[in-house]
């Protein structure tokens, strides 16, 4: 690659993007909003989104070229079309312009191929292995319990449990982050039951020792990002390393005394506990010469906590005594920060980013969204990658969460946003933006009914906003979402196709991801475009197709790889 000076790269590099011979592109910017968490549901009081007073919606879905993008699935490299979406593999979908194998498949290939445990690829477990039984120590597994798929799958965790006694390893011990989030609200105790099935089962072997030892809510303990809040990580270091907290004889007794002494609460919010034997001593303290496995495949929860085990200089809190332990994530959950050194599986290669190929071009974007979704817009529509590639020509801006319940705030920092990419837009040195607006995501994982009803009418407030500006500057909008969620806020019923019920007779609250497609708004006010027509009239097109279609407004040709670009010229 070689560089010309002016930011650019030599008409000869493979970083060059051709000039479209079909469509000049738009004067202005090229904007894509992503309206997290926004789906297309069943249109009944189970649909968040639906019942939201979306007048801006509506006219954009009325008056513009719209269709619906496929946000879960083997279309965001997931294992299966059962598998949901989640906002790390939209974002790498929408920024890659392609689909790779994401982390829930490919734990799953390495444990079914075996290459986790054995051959030139398991050097990280062999380690851990012979680590442990050099030193007859414990081998920790800490992570979320859950089969959400999104950032672990206890199926994982069964795995490595059951290597661990197929290779003679004596004591291991659990640290369990409960869902609520990712799967129904108050379904930890299926999980949990399940694992101490398997544990026992194990422990009734000879010189065999595997039980539970701490845990937590995935939203009080340990799975800060984006160092939103960095007690939550302390408070998992207490629980999991020091053994403090409170103490009980068993992880089920935890649960139902939180649930008894806090009526509704949801698993993702129940405190932390620590498993205790009967002189109220802790029963698996992480300890010098211990080996530890965050067994989470998703990187953006995970970093924090890696880094706590990890960093030699931390000025976060204070750990204590760190103990002197072999750590190693499931996965590399940040690939410039080398973060974990070690790790179980790599990571999907994922190169030649859309905002790559904008920032060797010297077009100058912008990426904005508030602290809770940044990451998304920077280093998951990056391919993981942190920073930028070109500091010239990148801005990237992060409007600070508040540290409230999302229910009680559902408008969130939208209308912060909102100002400040106003702002900048109006400066004309932009090509290309990018925001997020978190709202439909983060409510809709509460569980809050009437509050995701507010969330999504706060984002629609703000495109409203939006259009005029776009229009002024001769720009275009395109208005999506990277999964849905609070398009469906009430546990649906399979037998009955209606809402589950709880025993008093209400419907359950959902709190997970959905199946269903998202939207796509095509606002482009003055340019004559239209909707390519798909070669499959039943195949709805993915978030990966967004890559070439931004190219496409832009004015440029999309690399040959991309998916293909969803508009044209009319």
């Amino acid at each position: 690659m070689e560089w010309n000076g002016l930011g650019q790269v030599s008409s000869m590099s493979e970083w060059t993007l051709e000039k479209s011979a079909g469509f000049p592109g738009v004067a202005g910017p090229v904007v894509v909003c992503v309206m997290d968490g926004v789906g297309h549901g069943r249109q009944d009081e189970s649909d968040a989104v639906w019942l939201a007073r979306t007048p801006t919606l509506d006219a954009l879905a009325a008056t513009t070229p719209t269709t619906e993008l496929v946000a879960h699935g083997k279309a965001v490299g997931m294992p299966s079309d059962g598998d949901m979406g989640n906002s790390e593999v939209g974002h790498n979908a929408i920024g890659a312009g392609r689909v790779f194998d994401q982390g829930a498949k490919l734990v799953a290939n390495a444990i079914k191929a075996g290459t986790l445990f054995e051959g030139e690829q398991a050097e990280t477990w062999q380690g851990l292995s012979e680590h442990v039984r050099a030193r007859q120590s414990t081998f920790h597994f800490l992570g979320l319990l859950s089969d959400g798929n999104v950032h672990s799958h206890i199926d994982h965790l069964f795995a490595l449990i059951r290597r661990c006694d197929l290779e003679q390893i004596e004591r291991v011990r659990l640290h369990v982050l409960l869902d609520g989030r990712d799967v129904p609200e108050t379904s930890a105790l299926d999980y949990v039951d399940a694992l101490e099935e398997l544990l026992e089962t194990i422990s009734d072997k000879p010189r065999r020792d595997y039980r539970i030892a701490s845990g937590g809510g995935r939203m009080t303990t340990t799975m800060d990002r984006y160092e939103a809040e960095w007690g939550m990580v302390e408070r998992g270091w207490q629980t999991h390393v020091r053994g403090e907290g409170r103490g009980f004889a068993s992880c089920r007794r935890a649960i139902e005394t939180f649930r008894d002494e806090a009526t509704g609460i949801g698993d993702q919010m129940l405190p932390q506990f620590v498993i205790v034997d009967g002189d109220s001593n802790p029963i698996g303290r992480i300890e010098a010469g211990d080996a530890v496995v965050l067994f989470n495949f998703r990187g953006d929860r995970a970093i924090e906590i890696s880094q706590a085990f990890e960093a030699d200089e931390f000025p976060h809190f204070d750990r204590g005594p760190r103990p002197d332990v072999m750590y190693a994530g499931m996965m590399e959950y940040d690939g410039d920060l080398k973060l974990p050194s070690r790790y179980l599986v790599a990571p999907p290669k994922i190169d030649r980013t859309l905002g790559e190929f904008i920032a060797r071009a010297g077009l100058p974007q912008l990426a904005i969204s508030e602290t809770q979704k940044y990451g998304h817009v920077t280093y998951f529509w990056n391919g993981n990658r942190s920073g930028a590639f070109d500091e010239d020509v990148e801005t990237y801006v992060e409007i600070p969460s508040d540290d409230r319940p999302f229910e009680e705030r559902p408008w969130m920092k939208a209308a912060e946003i909102t100002d400040r990419l106003i702002e900048e837009l109006k400066t004309g040195r932009y090509r290309h933006a990018r925001v997020n607006y978190a709202n439909g995501d983060m409510v809709g994982h509460t569980g809050h009914h009437g509050a995701a009803i507010q969330a999504v009418e706060a984002v629609d407030l703000q495109i409203a906003r939006l259009l005029p500006v776009i229009e002024a500057l001769g720009g275009a909008l395109l208005v999506t979402a990277d999964h849905g969620n609070a398009d469906c806020m009430f546990e649906i019923d399979k037998k009955t196709n209606g809402p589950s019920l709880g025993a008093d007779g209400l419907p359950k609250a959902k709190t997970s991801h959905t199946l269903n497609a998202v939207p796509l708004h095509v606002y482009a006010p003055g340019s004559a475009i239209a909707l390519n027509a798909q070669g499959d009239s039943n195949a709805k097109p993915g978030l990966a197709n967004l890559a070439s279609t931004v190219l496409t407004l832009l004015g440029f040709e999309a690399p040959e790889d991309f998916e293909p670009t969803i508009v044209g010229s009319r």
